[in-house]
C-alpha cells in the first residue's frame, strides 16, 4: 500500500507556467479526483508523476521515499499505473498476451501460456471483471478494452492508478461499472487519481477533489462538503450554469432529410439504412457508444464519405454525392470531431484559420481577389466574440491549447449564417466555462431558426439541449425519442442495443 505526495512540484514551458508550486497527498485506498479548467496544468502534473516529464522543481515521495522518474518505465516500476484516454492495446492479440507484453513470463526462453493465462486470470477474477482471456481485444467492447487496461497496470503491480477521462466513451451503465471497479481497488488498499471534467462522476466516485486553476492548487475537498456549484466557481473563479434543460424552440419546415442512408467498406455494413430528420429550429442530438456509426454518418453528411445508398436533402437541394464545398454552398456549417487532422491548419495562423468557407464571398472576397485587412477585423471579431484565448489573430494555430483550437473551430462555423450545423462533439477538450459559452451559441443558432444535428458522447449535453435524442447501435438508428421523456439509464440501454420500450426501437 502506497501512499503518495507530490510537494511544490513546478513546471515551465516557454512563456507558459503550466504547475506554479502543486502540492497533492493521496493515501492508499483513496479515490482522489483532479479537476480543473484547460491549461489548469492536470495533464503536465500527471505527465510529471507517470515520468513522461521532468519538473523544474519539487518532489515526489512513495510512501515517505523521494523518487525521482526519467521515464515511464521508471515509474511502472516504483508501482504506478496509467489508463490513458487513447487504449495502448493489439486488435490482434487475445486479452491475455495485452496484459503480459513486455512483461511476459517465461519458462527458459519462451512465453510461459499457462503461467500467464493463470496470473491474468487470478487479477481479473479478484475484481470482477471476468474477462474473456483468449479472446482478440478487437473483438471486444470499449467498456471491456478500458477494463483490460486496467488489468494490464495491475499485471505490472500498480498500487497508484492514473486513469485520464476514463469514461469519454462509456455508457452510462459501463461508467458505473467503472466506478463500482475503482471503489474495489480503493477497498484494497490501492491509490486511484481520477481526472475528470464531469463534476457529477467526480462526486459520485472520489473520496476528495482536488481543484486546479491557472497552474495552482485552489482548494482540495471531502466530496461529501462541497458540490458542483462550488467546484465549478473555484475551477473559473466565477458562477456557472450547467446542466438546466434548455426550452425547446418554435420548430420550422425540414432543411436536412436523410432517406435510407447506406454506407459499406469491404463487404462490411457502416450504416444500414438510416433515415432522419431535421427541422428549421430543432436541435436533433446522436447518441451512441464509440464505433457505433455516429462517426461514419457525419463524414457521409459533410460529404468525406461516398455513400452506397439512400439520399441527403440539404434545403431542398439532392446533395447525396455533392463536394463538400457544394455542400457548404447550400447551407452546411460543420464543426467536426477531429480539431487536430480536421478542423485546423495547425500551421496557418488564426485570420486564415477562421476565413476557411468565408472566403469565397463578401467581405473577404472582392474582384476574385481576397482582402487581408478584411480577414484581420473578421478574425479579431470572431475571437472577441467567442473568447478565443490568443496573443494575436497572426498567432500560429499549432501553438494553441486543445480548448482554444476548438473554440476558434466553433467560432468559425457559428460566425457566419447558415441553415444546417453539423456538430460533432462540438465541447470536447474543452473546459467547463468555453462549455457554458458554446452551449449558448448552440441555443442561440436554434432559436434564430437554424437546424442543428450534434453528435456528441455527453449525454446531458444532449439532453439538455436537443429536442430529440437519436440513438444509435451497429449502424442503425435504435430510437428516435423525445429528450425530455428519456433517463440516461434508457439510452444507455438503447445504445447497448437493448431497447428500454420494445415499441421505441425499429423492426
Amino acid at each position: 500500500m502506497v501512499h503518495l505526495e507530490l510537494r511544490d512540484i513546478t513546471k515551465s514551458f516557454p512563456g507558459v507556467l503550466a504547475n506554479d508550486g502543486i502540492s497533492l497527498t493521496v493515501p492508499a485506498g483513496e479515490v482522489h479526483a483532479l479537476i480543473g479548467e484547460n491549461g489548469a496544468g492536470k495533464s503536465t502534473l500527471m505527465s510529471i508523476l507517470y515520468g513522461l516529464v521532468r519538473p523544474d522543481s519539487g518532489r515526489i515521495l512513495l510512501d515517505g521515499r523521494e523518487r525521482s522518474f526519467a521515464s515511464s518505465q521508471d515509474a511502472i516500476r516504483a508501482g504506478l499505473g496509467m489508463v490513458f484516454q487513447s487504449f495502448k492495446l493489439f486488435g490482434e492479440h487475445t486479452v491475455v498476451e495485452n496484459v503480459v507484453f513486455g512483461a511476459e513470463p517465461r519458462r527458459g526462453w519462451f512465453l510461459d501460456r499457462a503461467r500467464a493465462a493463470r496470473e491474468v486470470g487470478e487479477i481479473s477474477r479478484a475484481f470482477g471483471f471476468d474477462l474473456p482471456l483468449h479472446t482478440r481485444v478487437g473483438e471486444l467492447p470499449v467498456g471491456v478494452l478500458q477494463r483490460v487496461e486496467i488489468v494490464k497496470a495491475l499485471y505490472r503491480k500498480a498500487e497508484v492508478l492514473i486513469l485520464d477521462e476514463p469514461t469519454a466513451v462509456l455508457t452510462p451503465q459501463e461508467a458505473e461499472a467503472l466506478f463500482a471497479v475503482l471503489r474495489s481497488l480503493a477497498a484494497a488498499g490501492r491509490s486511484v487519481i481520477f481526472i475528470s471534467h464531469k463534476l457529477d462522476e467526480v462526486l459520485a466516485v472520489a473520496d476528495r477533489v482536488t481543484v486546479l486553476r491557472d497552474g495552482r492548487v485552489v482548494a482540495t475537498h471531502d466530496v461529501g462538503r462541497t458540490s458542483p456549484r462550488e467546484i465549478s466557481a473555484q475551477m473559473t473563479g466565477r458562477e456557472i450554469e450547467l446542466g438546466e434543460r434548455r426550452a425547446a424552440g418554435e420548430r420550422g419546415p425540414v432543411v436536412l432529410d436523410v432517406d435510407r442512408l447506406r454506407v459499406g467498406a469491404r463487404d462490411r455494413t457502416l450504416l444500414g439504412g438510416v433515415s432522419l430528420q431535421v427541422h428549421a429550429g430543432e436541435m436533433v442530438g446522436v447518441a451512441g457508444v464509440a464505433g457505433n456509426g455516429q462517426d461514419v454518418l457525419a463524414g457521409a453528411l459533410a460529404g468525406h464519405i461516398p455513400v452506397a445508398g439512400g439520399t441527403v436533402t440539404l434545403l431542398g437541394h439532392d446533395v447525396t454525392r455533392a463536394a463538400n464545398a457544394r455542400r457548404r454552398a447550400a447551407g452546411l456549417a460543420h464543426i467536426p470531431e477531429d480539431r487536430d487532422r480536421s478542423g485546423t491548419a495547425a500551421q496557418g495562423d488564426a485570420v486564415v484559420n477562421l476565413g476557411l468557407g468565408h472566403h469565397r464571398a463578401p467581405p473577404l472576397l472582392r474582384s476574385g481577389i481576397l482582402r487581408p485587412r478584411a480577414m484581420r477585423a473578421h478574425a479579431e471579431r470572431l475571437i472577441a466574440r467567442f473568447g478565443v484565448k490568443i496573443a494575436a489573430p497572426g498567432t500560429r494555430v499549432g501553438t494553441l491549447s486543445g480548448g482554444n483550437a476548438q473554440k476558434l473551430v466553433v467560432a468559425r462555423e457559428l460566425g457566419r449564417h447558415t441553415a444546417f450545423l453539423l456538430a460533432e462533439q462540438p465541447t470536447r477538450g474543452v473546459d467547463i466555462g468555453s462549455i457554458e459559452a458554446i452551449h449558448g451559441e448552440l441555443d442561440a443558432y436554434r432559436r434564430r431558426g437554424g437546424a442543428i444535428l450534434l453528435v456528441s458522447s455527453e449525454l446531458s449535453e444532449i439532453r439538455n439541449l436537443c429536442d430529440r435524442v437519436i440513438v444509435m447501435f451497429e449502424g442503425r438508428v435504435m430510437a428516435d425519442v423525445a429528450a425530455d421523456t428519456v433517463s440516461d439509464a434508457d439510452l444507455g440501454l438503447l445504445m447497448a442495443g437493448r431497447a428500454a420500450d420494445p415499441q421505441e426501437a425499429p423492426s
